[in-house]
């Protein structure tokens, strides 16, 4: 599977990435930092430790990282999710972590056929 592929499969827009981050060889290295990034874990946490200002916050960095990494799909359900609990607000909305849920495990199993 390519680069490009994998974008594909994710749902992402490597068109935006390259033109974020210029070189493929720079994509591919965050890209697979990606598997690092902490963001998601910090979102399960605080969710189920009912903190909704960490919540928001680990929310929003996932959102700030997909859009940079170009991973449309990730992003997009990063973003209402942040705009649901943006300001503390409590999350009411459950479907709205699944989707995000979902959509990071998705892109996390993309990445991972990557770099087989």
């Amino acid at each position: 599977m390519t680069l490009q592929e994998c974008y594909q499969k994710m749902g992402g827009d490597y068109t935006d990435a390259k033109r974020r981050l210029i070189k493929e060889e720079r994509i591919e290295k965050y890209v697979i930092r990606f598997l690092k990034d902490d963001s998601f874990q910090r979102l399960c946490d605080a969710r189920a430790a009912r903190n909704d200002e960490e919540v928001f916050r680990a929310v929003h960095t996932l959102k700030g990282v997909s859009q940079n990494l170009g991973f449309a799909r990730l992003y997009e359900a990063c973003y209402s999710m942040t705009e649901a609990v943006r300001g503390g607000v409590k999350l009411e909305n459950e479907t709205l972590f699944d989707t995000v849920a979902k959509e990071y495990q998705a892109t996390v199993d993309c990445i991972k056929m990557y770099c087989e």
